[in-house]
């Protein structure tokens, strides 16, 4: 998936730029082939779920490069799949590089779509399909990556491993067994998270961004019951009205606008890249003083921006009454959040609580097994200079940008075991072409070549330590 930035701050990292194995118009065809194959394949979960083929294609594919086949395995969850594949390192002692993506992805219906949604059609420059984006397309540029790199002759001190889960998108059951397999790592490569921004007007890169944290992932279930009875003889309390007050009033809800050094960095800084004046003069504004109710105010009415300062959490479902002709037994609500890091769900549960101010409400979490608390990865220089000489070596001198993530990824499960895990995807978009989860899925393919550049230093750079 594409990550929207929410922190950022640009790295000086100066540094020749290095020799770079150069990709193959073979290996692009290679991408572009194996993506439309992958999308084809309806990886969602629930009856006829396709992980598994998608996995299969995976493991196929590397056997034909020259993985031998007790080097990859394919492990069966319910109704989907993880797959680990491993390029042994010279060095069994040393962590490995770990390159995380997922090949399951969200429902897509086909008569909402121009397009059928799992058949892959390239047109105009973009590949389009459930997946595009989030995340197949990137999954198999880094594989192809890996597969180029041991063809030409690298010989990794650290192994590196390919791990894709399979329920990312739902509920990251094994997504948390990956990571529970690999916590032993040196560090791990996610390339769903973080990537290059292109100029919209130009199509040139304008800054990429690596993602070194993400807010907490969190459900909740609020609930309000009453003795109910018939509905001739209505009462002042009513479960439905008593929930939908509630709800409303957390929907208005605003929590603390707050920053952190990474966010007032990102503010500062990104504000240069930031076309609307009045924006970019508002996130300058922020960055010095997060209590300028202007700034906030500027930020708050821009869609790209309110998940940026804060936490956030909104009325997503509702269910509630028996009958047409009775009184409500039973309303109940749920709130998703996103919750800025520092703060735990305890604490939010508290303040949902406070703001709803329903002394017949009760709030509970749901799904917790899910979803994980987890710090943010450590600022490790080992991994920032590989990954701006990488970027640099691809695609020229452009700005270096560390990120915090809105969404959650496969990321936390490491994080939460103390390995440290980064977005560093070779992709290269415009802002307008980001479609992850939403209709028309596309992906421009007119990078590829520099992608795979882009992979063969990072990795050449970190397995050789």
């Amino acid at each position: 998936m594409r990550a929207t930035l929410i922190a950022a701050s640009l790295i000086a990292v100066a540094a020749a730029t290095p020799a770079v194995a150069k990709s193959t118009p073979a290996a692009v065809q290679q991408v572009i082939d194996l993506s439309k194959q992958a999308i084809g394949m309806r990886s969602v979960r629930g009856e006829g779920n396709e992980t598994g083929k998608v996995a299969e294609l995976f493991r196929d594919t590397l056997v034909k490069a020259g993985w031998s086949p007790d080097e990859i395995e394919i492990v069966p969850v319910d109704d989907t799949a993880y797959l680990i594949a491993t390029w042994q390192g010279s060095d069994p002692t040393l962590g490995p590089i770990v390159i995380s993506a997922h090949m399951d992805v969200v429902e897509a219906k086909p008569e909402d779509w121009e397009r059928d949604p799992f058949t892959a059609v390239v047109e105009n420059g973009y590949l389009f399909g459930r997946g595009a984006s989030d995340t197949k397309f990137d999954a198999v540029q880094a594989m192809v990556s890996v597969i180029e790199l041991r063809k030409q002759g690298f010989k990794p001190k650290r192994s590196i491993v390919l791990a894709y889960s399979g329920d990312e998108e739902t509920t990251m059951i094994t997504s948390k067994m990956i990571a529970e397999r690999l916590k032993n790592a040196r560090l791990v490569l996610n390339v769903d998270g973080a990537s290059g921004s292109l100029d919209e007007e130009t199509g040139k890169p304008a800054y990429w961004s690596w993602q070194g944290a993400e807010k907490t992932y969190g459900d909740f279930k609020l609930e309000v019951t009453n003795p109910g009875g018939h509905s001739s003889t209505p009462r002042d309390e009513n479960a439905i009205a008593q929930l939908g007050a509630a709800l409303a009033r957390i929907n208005a809800y605003r929590f603390q606008p707050e920053v952190n050094d990474i966010t007032r960095d990102y503010f500062t800084k990104a504000a240069d890249f930031e076309g609307d004046p009045l924006l970019a003069a508002a996130m300058r504004a922020f960055a010095k003083d997060p209590t300028d109710k202007a700034a906030i105010a500027v930020l708050r009415g821009n869609p790209a921006y309110i998940g940026k300062i804060g936490t956030t959490c909104v009325p997503t479902m509702i269910e509630g009454g028996h009958g047409l002709n009775a009184l409500p037994q039973r309303a109940t609500g749920y709130v998703n959040c996103r919750i800025f890091p520092g703060h735990s769900k305890a604490s939010i549960i508290a303040e949902l609580k406070s703001v709803a101010d329903e002394p017949a409400l009760t709030i509970e979490e749901i799904n917790a097994e899910y979803v994980v608390e987890a710090d943010a990865s450590p600022y490790d220089k080992t991994f920032v200079d590989a990954a701006t000489k990488a970027v640099r070596a691809a695609f020229g001198n452009v700005p270096i940008i560390a990120s915090q993530a809105s969404g959650a990824s496969d990321s936390m499960w490491y994080r939460a075991l103390g390995v440290p895990s980064y977005g560093a995807s070779g992709t290269f978009t415009k802002d307008s072409d980001d479609y992850s989860h939403g209709l028309n899925e596309r992906m421009p393919i007119g990078n590829i070549d520099k992608s795979i550049d882009y992979y063969h230093v990072l990795l050449t750079e970190l397995a050789s330590k």
